[in-house]
């Protein structure tokens, strides 16, 4: 149902928020819990193969920094959780030691969740449809940029992935033959900073 994401995104600015949030586990319950919609801590704990106690924990420290919230149960006993918004984001340009900090360790754990995710889907890569491998896969551009430009990318492939919003909380919105999709993108500069960039990142 689409009351199910309330907001779409949430910016952190509290390094410690940020911190809590960067836990392998919490992270993945955040994911399971915007993928799938409101469940329990039983049903969390079942799907990521964890135990109970440890899953309704880290929900509650969740929703502590606000990245989670309870909702109504169907049957009026164990209420579920859900996630409060359907993706986080936060700012890498700051220059508090603390929220540098922070944003490195998030950033850090990422990585080592997208890494398990290609691991874990090349493993099974072979059993997958014909169309499924051809649309799916890996890939890499090298550009040269400002940061600018740089922005300009980022901010169109991200209206991009934005259209397809509405079918992570609604169901009959998706069409036949659709299924979950984890889109990772990185753009990772390389090599030295110039020594200077003209204001606003343009060329001359």
């Amino acid at each position: 149902m689409t009351e199910e994401v309330p907001r779409r995104s949430i910016t952190v600015t509290d390094p410690r928020a940020l911190r809590a949030y960067a836990h392998p586990l919490r992270m993945r319950l955040i994911g399971l819990l915007r993928g799938e919609g409101p469940m329990t801590a039983t049903q969390a704990a079942a799907r990521l193969d964890d135990n109970v106690p440890n899953c309704s924990f880290h929900l509650r420290q969740l929703a502590k920094y606000g990245f989670a919230e309870r909702v109504p149960g169907a049957d009026g006993r164990e209420r579920p959780w859900r996630a409060t918004t359907q993706y986080t984001s936060w700012d890498d340009d700051s220059d508090d030691p603390a929220m540098r900090a922070a944003t490195d360790e998030i950033n850090s754990a990422m990585v080592d969740i997208y890494l398990q995710r290609a691991r874990d889907y090349l493993a099974i890569r072979a059993d997958e449809p014909t169309e499924w491998r051809a649309a799916a896969g890996f890939g890499d551009a090298l550009l040269h940029v400002t940061t600018a430009e740089l922005r300009e990318i980022t901010e169109t492939v991200d209206a991009l992935l934005a259209r397809y919003d509405e079918r992570i909380g609604d169901p009959a919105k998706r069409p036949p033959g659709s299924r979950p999709v984890t889109f990772v993108q990185m753009a990772l500069p390389r090599g030295a900073a110039p020594a200077q960039e003209p204001a606003g990142g343009e060329g001359p």
